[in-house]
């Protein structure tokens, strides 16, 4: 039986039911979001009187979830676009359960009680149609025990499919098998979820807490009993437990106000209760200071307090012996500040659990007792040592899992160092040992293998084919390269220029490399994918470059430079082979113009791209404000004269405010990509997805047509409306006086200069009338005052 999700049901309206409907609704699924019909204590009096005939009162809760979820915008939305929502139909139990009969894949996502759950799923197996796949977001309960009284064909097509939070962002998605779940279902619920919604898949077993949670909160709950035990502040462990340790920079407590001091402590005690032969049960037992902080309400960022909080622009710190808060402090330990000049992961971890200071105590402590609890997991929660691993980094954003982070100790050396403190390493890495197996994982003749603890042999590891590492490629891969960029043969007759500058920034190297690349793939390639597996794809231009020539004056060889970068970016969009961009991460200044260049674009889903130029006083000068002007007018063309203004603000307000789209599906809506380009959810098929799309084009006889001629221009007319907008945002205080200046000269490139309304211009034009401006800009002090200080700051300055 073949399987196809184009419908899906998310039970439960809330935090996580409505982030899951919306990461669904943004990777194409339709989706009915049901919750309960409110009690009366959640409604007004009005609201009683219509409850049982308004479907309004009665969706109410769902509608409520649905607004709140998309009014969140910081870090980054729960929407991949707004549009999105317009996929998610509203209901609620009692009154559209049997609408769950048209959809291909239910999701349970109700209150974490068993019974509720049980209630809910009774109600499932009556509505559903045979075959659709039924699953439960349970972050820990029995999902065998969840269904012990459903039939045999409802046990044969259900899971657990656990996502993290926030489920846009977090990689990891935990799947859970049961013992009759069919094979197919299973194989196939792992491909999609990992292909079209993003995700980096693991098997966890029926465990309480299944992987990630079961380490990752024992490395939580160890380090609060560690504190108290060795005396450290908590912003002294925080200091001690983010990056020199290999993890995030929000470490231990900050990571726990992020989660919620309340969910962490249900996790917690989920452990506590569920696994009474658990050695180290205690652990997870919260602390008093703890338990206090959760009667309190302080639960970290939802209620703008837990182990850190702000009032005003002081930044507090619990003092969790007095409890009260005192000022934070930035801790300093020569093991930490060591750890900063090594260049691996692998090279900051061993180096601070060797460290004898008091951060190097604390790191030992902490990760040999960690190592020691996830190796005696195995084959409790898991068969293989990979799953635990990717679990880690995927979860908890480690950048090594518990057994890499233990290759990289020295797995003998650290054995020895821990049976000498009088600590138990368990049997199976003692027999590891034994037979001559020095590391957890080992590469030969270029296949990875992983040991397996449970039988005591290397396991291959299954490598899958469509994923391209630049780190790992082949030296005979490397085509031509200068420091500053690298072209290389991704298979397929497609070639992939990668920059590798501080932040991807672009530079005169990596334009030369950009004019080599086109020559190269000219005569041996089927075409070119731009692309990298850096954070960001590329942060705009080396402005310190651009200040030292401007410093120095050096005003022919700047206006020669930026015509050879337009001229550089013309011939990438008109090479007559296909050139797809492949942005992930940031794509700012230069970096969005090189996209907005490219024939094609394969965005991943988490690209944030903008024109943010006015933030240094300086306009987009390679071609942004022209691509713009051509997307938002690229309508208008055949002697059409619709009112123009409206289509040519679109383009003033993305580059006059420097807005970044957070996410690819936004930045369609903002122009800087088309609603033609596309998009991929997972980053490791990334590259693949790109090549596919080069191959695609190239055999269906690409042809990149001509240079436009006749883009209509905004004119005189539309400058004076861009100018009047400007002096009112000046009046109102939103803008500076330097900020009417680069406005100023901003409207009048996009207005197509001293024209009238619809002349038809050249690319070339807008292109002349940017270069002009751009150097206009850098001969002013101020634009200087601006580059110097985000240079120094990295942040704009309002001059």
């Amino acid at each position: 039986m073949s399987f196809e999700i184009k419908k899906a049901a998310v039970l439960g309206s809330g935090v996580m039911g409505s982030a899951i409907a919306a990461h669904l609704a943004g990777c194409g699924v339709q989706v009915l979001m049901l919750d309960i019909v409110p009690f009366d204590n959640m409604l007004s009096d009005d609201e009683k009187a219509r409850k049982d005939t308004d479907p309004a009162v009665r969706n109410k809760l769902a509608k409520q979830s649905l607004a709140a979820a998309m009014k969140v915008k910081k870090p980054t939305p729960v929407f991949y676009s707004p549009k999105d929502a317009k996929l998610i139909t509203l209901g609620n139990f009692d009154d559209d359960m049997e609408k769950i009969g048209d959809c291909d894949w239910i999701i349970e996502v109700v209150v974490e009680r068993m019974d509720i759950k049980k209630q809910v799923l009774g109600q499932v197996a009556k509505h559903r149609r045979k075959g659709s796949i039924v699953t439960t977001n349970t972050s820990g309960l029995s999902v065998s025990e969840m269904v012990a009284d459903l039939d045999a064909e409802f046990k044969a097509h259900w899971m657990g499919t656990h996502f993290f939070n926030p489920v846009r962002h977090m990689k990891l998605l935990e799947l859970i098998g049961h013992p009759d779940t069919k094979k197919e279902v299973l194989d196939f619920m792992a491909a999609f979820c990992a292909e079209d919604l993003g995700k980096g898949v693991i098997w966890a077993k029926d465990t309480p807490n299944f992987i990630a949670n079961r380490i990752g909160v024992y490395g939580i709950m160890a380090t609060f009993k560690l504190m108290q035990e060795m005396d450290y502040r908590i912003d002294e462990v925080d200091t001690i437990t983010g990056p020199p340790m290999g993890r995030p920079k929000t470490a231990t407590f900050k990571t726990a106000d992020l989660v919620g001091l309340d969910t962490l402590h249900h996790v917690a005690m989920t452990c506590y209760d569920m696994c009474p032969d658990d050695p180290e049960r205690e652990i997870f037992k919260p602390p008093k200071f703890y338990n206090e902080m959760v009667e309190k309400k302080w639960l970290g960022f939802k209620t703008r307090g837990g182990f850190y909080k702000k009032e005003g622009k002081k930044r507090l710190v619990l003092d969790w012996k007095k409890m009260e808060y005192v000022d934070a402090t930035r801790p300093s330990f020569d093991a930490t500040n060591e750890t900063r000049g090594l260049d691996s992961t692998e090279a900051k971890v061993k180096h601070i659990s060797a460290a004898k200071d008091r951060a190097g105590e604390l790191a030992w402590k902490l990760m040999a007792s960690s190592l020691i609890y996830t190796a005696s997991l195995i084959p409790e929660i898991s068969d293989t040592i990979l799953e635990v691993d990717n679990g880690m980094k995927w979860g908890f954003n480690h950048k090594l899992g518990p057994f890499e982070g233990w290759d990289a100790l020295g797995v003998r050396e650290s054995v020895e160092r821990m049976e000498s403190e009088g600590m138990t390493v368990p049997e199976s890495v003692k027999k590891m040992l034994a037979d001559g197996n020095e590391s957890f994982y080992k590469e030969e003749d270029e296949i990875r293998y992983q040991y397996d603890l449970v039988n005591g042999k290397y396991l291959a590891i299954d490598a899958d084919k469509r994923i391209f590492t630049i780190k790992k490629a082949d030296e005979d891969l490397e085509v031509e390269s200068n420091s500053n960029a690298t072209l290389w043969d991704v298979g397929d007759g497609v070639a992939m220029l990668e920059f590798h500058t501080k932040m991807n920034a672009l530079d005169d190297e990596i334009i030369e490399m950009m004019n080599t690349s086109m020559e190269i793939v000219d005569e041996e390639f089927e075409g070119l994918i731009i692309a990298n597996q850096a954070n960001n794809f590329c942060v705009g231009a080396n402005i310190f470059v651009v200040m030292l020539g401007a410093q120095a004056k050096a005003w022919d060889k700047l206006e020669a430079t930026e015509r050879k970068w337009q001229q550089t970016f013309m011939d990438l969009k008109y090479f007559h082979k296909p050139v797809v961009a492949a942005p992930a991460g940031m794509a700012l200044g230069g970096g969005c113009e090189v996209v907005m260049h490219a024939q094609a674009v394969q965005a991943y889903a988490e690209t944030y791209m903008g024109l943010v130029e006015v933030g240094v006083g300086l306009i987009p000068g390679s071609g942004g404000c022209k691509e713009l002007v051509l997307r938002m007018t690229e309508g208008i063309r055949g002697g059409a004269k619709p009112p123009i203004l409206p289509f040519v603000l679109k383009a003033f307000e993305a580059a006059g405010t420097a807005k970044v789209a957070l996410g690819a599906k936004e930045a369609m809506d903002m122009g800087f990509l088309r609603e033609t380009d596309r998009i991929t959810f997972n980053r490791d098929l990334h590259i693949h997805d790109a090549k596919q799309l080069v191959l695609g084009m190239a055999k269906a006889g690409f042809h990149p047509g001509r240079e436009k001629l006749d883009i209509p221009a905004g004119g005189e007319n539309a400058e004076a409306a861009f100018v009047v907008g400007i002096d009112q945002m000046y009046q109102s205080g939103w803008a500076t006086d330097y900020d009417r200046v680069v406005g100023g000269r901003l409207a009048h490139v996009l207005a197509g200069g001293d024209v009238a309304e619809f002349t038809p211009l050249s690319e070339w034009h807008y292109l002349d009338l940017e270069r002009e401006a751009f150097l206009g800009l850098l001969g002013e002090q101020r634009t200087m005052d601006r580059i110097q200080h985000m240079l120094n700051t990295g942040k704009p300055l309002r001059n």
